[in-house]
């Protein structure tokens, strides 16, 4: 076999082991790495009481460890802060607080999100089972509950990106309702 046949079977024989070693905690690794500038965000919420789909958009900021705030901007304007146990939601001029323990269908859709953007694979696994498909360059995390009690909730969550960027979240509801959130950095 001449050399130059040796080195390609050589890359073809490497690449799939390459590919093969991109697991959850290589990609929570780049997760935790990269930069949380605010982004912006479009969203789409399918129910099944509504013909068409509700859409909304806004921007997100996140600040490591655990501070996530949503400030939608259309069609009206709402802002969502999850900030440690607390999450606070003002819109039409009034405010609610309410604690993530005491509001599990809250949390477990707001705890995989920061986990998620902070890099924190064992605050995940905590809640979820986590299966990754993909490479480093385009994956896609999908997220079980492992409490049976929250699968009455929330069957599912898939979290899209590319290296260590997030760049959607769709939620599968128990019920059959589902919302896709699409998440682009502001330049």
């Amino acid at each position: 076999m001449r050399a130059g046949a040796w080195v390609g079977a050589l890359l073809l024989a490497a690449s799939p082991l390459q590919a093969a070693d991109f697991g959850p905690a290589e990609l929570f690794q780049m997760l935790s790495a990269g930069r949380h500038d605010r982004a912006e965000f479009r969203e789409k919420k399918f129910m099944a009481l509504l013909d068409r789909p509700v859409e909304s958009s806004g921007v997100l900021s996140f600040t490591p460890p655990d501070n996530l705030e949503k400030r939608t901007l259309l069609p009206k304007p709402e802002t969502l802060i999850a900030d440690r146990e607390q999450v606070t939601l003002e819109r039409g001029g009034k405010r609610h607080t309410l604690r993530l323990r005491e509001n599990p269908q809250v949390a477990v859709v707001v705890e995989s999100l920061r986990a998620t953007l902070a890099g924190d694979l064992a605050a995940l696994r905590r809640t979820y089972s986590v299966g990754l498909d993909g490479t480093r360059e385009r994956w896609r995390l999908v997220l079980r509950p492992l409490d049976p009690a929250l699968e009455g909730l929330v069957t599912r969550i898939e979290v899209g990106g590319e290296q260590g960027r997030v760049g959607s979240v769709e939620i599968f509801q128990a019920d059959g309702d589902r919302s896709v959130m699409t998440i682009t950095p502001v330049k």
